[in-house]
Formats: structure tokens, sequence, C-alpha cells
């Protein structure tokens, strides 16, 4: 294989993907907006803002000329922030050819249009093949080999096959999806959790409350996930369970972290500010709610989670608000599958 691939964005996972890519002996160009951070990781060799301590290869190529990044390349790899992907797509449209593969690795919902990466992708390069890879897959970890699994996912097969094996090392194992939608799905509202769960350490909560939050919190994705039309079943792999786990365990998590935060006191803005890096939870709660409500489906940890980021209500409150809700049989498709009487 001597594939030629672009990656967007300089961040932390963009970073980490690029040098996996270089590694593995590809021909890697990594494109970032600020010219400062460009000279200093081609002089340091180091993203210090994202990865310090980790050594960019000699052989990736970094630069802020978007136009040269992407020229040539059999695969363009999106990883900016979500609410970066239509200004970076419009950006290099002119750029790019139809046999380019987009790879899209960034997690979460446009908020005003309320359309996953996929639609916005198919909206402006209708004729390129489109992939999301997936899963829980911290950077600080990918970036120093420790083993990790990800799905990819295309309605193309031979498309999720291909970038299969471009990402695939004996240390980065990939999986295939078909279901798109799921898979995006899954990798977005996982953060609103991951809020939830940062918010209940916050407050000195204990496992069993944040078990709680995870195992009904990948319910109500599943729920949302349905009536948008992703395989329910999705949601009990890599880019469901597996990213769930992962963003509500870790410290790397930049949406547990932001909960904590919160859970202890600071106000939004302040605990964004902290963290100093995008935290796609919030604006991925802001869209969720709005999905929630156009789709008729009852997702009760979103719900507080927004009114405590948009609306002023009270961390404190928010679990009681869950807690008292009506009584509920846990699984409620069982009844209606089977329809049992019990």
């Amino acid at each position: 294989m001597n594939e030629k691939i672009a990656v967007l964005g300089g961040g932390s996972w963009g970073t980490a993907l690029a040098i996996l890519l270089s590694n593995k002996g590809f021909s890697v160009d990594m494109w970032l907006r600020d010219e400062k951070q460009v000279e200093d990781i081609v002089e340091t060799r180091v993203n210090k803002k994202y990865l310090p301590n980790i050594e960019i290869p000699e052989n990736l190529q970094v630069m802020c000329d978007i136009e040269k990044a992407i020229y040539g390349k059999d695969i363009v790899l999106l990883s900016v922030p979500t609410h970066g992907v239509r200004k970076t797509l419009l950006d290099s449209k002119r750029f790019l050819n139809t046999d380019q593969i987009i790879v899209n690795v960034a997690k979460g919902i446009e908020n005003d249009t309320l359309m996953r990466i996929s639609e916005i992708v198919e909206e402006i390069l209708p004729q390129n093949k489109y992939v999301v890879l997936s899963g829980p897959s911290h950077a600080e970890e990918v970036a120093v080999n420790i083993p990790t699994t990800v799905v990819s996912a295309s309605t193309d097969k031979e498309a999720a096959k291909y970038i299969q094996d471009i990402f695939m090392t004996p240390k980065f194992r990939v999986y295939t999806n078909p279901d798109i939608i799921g898979v995006e799905l899954g990798g977005s509202l996982k953060n609103i959790i991951a809020l939830g769960a940062g918010i209940s350490d916050g407050l000195d909560y204990g496992d069993n409350t944040k078990a709680a939050l995870m195992t009904r919190g990948i319910f109500e994705m599943a729920r949302l996930g349905e009536k948008m039309g992703a395989n329910p079943t999705t949601f009990s792999g890599l880019s469901g369970i597996g990213d769930l786990i992962v963003t509500c365990t870790s410290m790397h998590s930049r949406n547990r972290r932001a909960g904590i935060l919160i859970g202890k006191g600071l106000g939004l803005e302040e605990a964004i500010k902290e963290i100093g890096m995008v935290v796609e939870g919030v604006r991925t709660t802001n869209s969720a709610y709005k999905l929630a409500e156009i789709h008729d489906v009852d997702m009760p940890i979103t719900r507080e989670i927004y009114n405590v980021l948009y609306k002023g209500g009270s961390v404190k409150d928010s679990v009681p608000n869950l807690m008292e809700r009506d009584k509920k049989h846990e699984i409620e498709n069982i009844l209606m599958d089977a329809n049992l009487r019990w």
C-alpha cells in the first residue's frame, strides 16, 4: 500500500491518527488553520497543545495550505470539531476530486441543521465515498500504541473494508459496520451521558449512580437511534457501549472532565475554558434535545443535562428528577415485542 492521505485538523485525535498512518509508511500531510501552531510543530516535532511529549515522525508533513494538503491524496480524513466540518468542506471542495474517500472521525451533530456529518458530506460532496471511523479510542493512548479497537462504517462495503485495511495495525484493530446512522449517533450521543457521569462524579456520587447513568444512557441513545433509522444492535458495539464506557470513566475524556467541573459548581463557560479544548457533548446536548422533540423520543438524562447546561437548572436537582419519575419496566420493548402478559 502506498496511499497518500490528508488529515484535516491537528487536534489530539487528528494528530494521533496522522502519527499512526505515518508509522505504517503512508505519505501523510496534516493541515491546520493556525500558522503559529504549524511553525511550532515543524520546529519541535511535537503538538504541544494537544499531545505534548509525543514525537511527530519526520515523514509526517504539517502545513496550513489546505490545497497542498489535499492535492493528489487518495484519502481525506476529517478531524475538525463538528461545528467546523461544514466550513472545512466548503473551503476544500474546489481542491477535492470525486475519487477521494472522505473519512470522518469527529463525533457530533451540527447544531443549526441537526444533520449528522455524513449528511453534511452528502450535501456538499455527493459523489465522494464516505466512511466514519469511530469507537472507544483516546488519542493519548493511540499515540503511544496502546491496544485499541474501532469500527469503520459505510454504506459502501468495499470502502469500509478498504479503510479497515488502511488503519489496521497489530495494536489498532478495525471492525466494519454498514450502519452509518448508528455509528455516528453512538459516537455523538455518548458525550452527553459522559457529561452526566462527570457531573455525578463532581457531586461525589458513587459507582452505583454512574452505572445507572451509563446503562440507562445507552438505552435512550438506542431509542433515539432506532427512530432515526439506526440498527439498535449497533449501540451494543464499539461505537455505542464501548465508546460510552471509555468516555464516562476516563480522565482523558473532556466531556467527563467538564461534567466534573460543572458538578463542583463551575458555570458552563468556566468549565469549557478550564478544559481548554472543544467539549463536543455541550453542543451535542442541544442537538439531541431538539431531535428528541422532533422524533417524540423520551430522553430523560439528555433532558436533565440540557436543563443544567442551557436553562440554568440545578445539578443537585437533576438526580432526584431522574430518580422520582414514574415507575417503569426496565426493557419496555420486550413487553411490546413479545406481547407478554406479565
